[in-house]
């Protein structure tokens, strides 16, 4: 997952990348303005990041643009609702704190930089980063699936309702009010084939049928 460190010390560039690698987090951009920062996340009209940002540490002290403004400014883009901001501060005054929880940031640590806090922070809020990621991940398939359900659904002709036929004929009136021969309706209104043959009490009456017929002709005197 990667971090973007922004922050005009290059010091504390330094700093945490050194304590970040020592447990393993390696994938880390750095910025040293508010303006760079953008830049890498591909906002005020720069080119869409080649790597996606899981976290930012920001120092809310920045040239031009402070980080408070610069996280909310990051926050208004939908892309970054779900990514997590944490300040780099030595200002821990309520005031300053709520301005910059009101921007967008989840939490804060504070300058001079400890190791193990800077480590809890950034491992924690990755995990739920990657769980919130996850869950997005699931809600699409899910969403998907059902998609492609409704799609199957729609394309499955089903015959429902009330089905006027002849009692003497068999057709069937559609609803133009035409009679049409059963086989030829249902193929109409479903996704049915037919293949032709003989029921056993058909075949019967056919067979008498045929053997009435040849006992007709063998009746019949030969033209002389």
């Amino acid at each position: 997952m990667t971090i973007l460190i922004v922050d005009d010390s290059h010091h504390v560039h330094i700093q945490m990348q050194a304590f970040l690698s020592s447990v393993g987090l390696n994938q880390l951009r750095f910025a040293v303005s508010a303006e760079e920062a953008f830049g890498i996340l591909g906002l005020a009209g720069a080119p869409p990041p080649a790597l996606a940002i899981d976290l930012i540490l920001m120092d809310i002290n920045l040239e031009n643009l402070d980080g408070i403004e610069a996280t909310r400014q990051i926050k208004a883009d939908e892309r970054f609702l779900d990514v997590p901001v944490i300040m780099v501060t030595g200002d821990t005054s309520t005031e300053s704190l709520r301005a910059a929880f009101d921007a967008g940031a989840v939490d804060y640590i504070t300058k001079p930089i400890r190791k193990v806090e800077l480590v809890a922070r950034v491992t924690s809020l990755l995990r739920l980063r990657q769980e919130i990621e996850s869950r997005k991940a699931r809600e699409r398939e899910k969403e998907k699936l059902i998609a492609e359900l409704e799609e199957a659904l729609n394309s499955i002709k089903t015959l429902r309702g009330l089905i006027p036929i002849c009692a003497s004929c068999k057709k069937i009136r559609d609803d133009g009010g035409y009679w049409k021969q059963i086989e030829s309706y249902i193929r109409d209104h479903s996704e049915a084939e037919f293949s032709h043959g003989y029921c056993p009490e058909c075949a019967a009456k056919l067979h008498e049928e045929i053997e009435r017929y040849r006992q007709r002709l063998a009746d019949e005197p030969e033209d002389g």
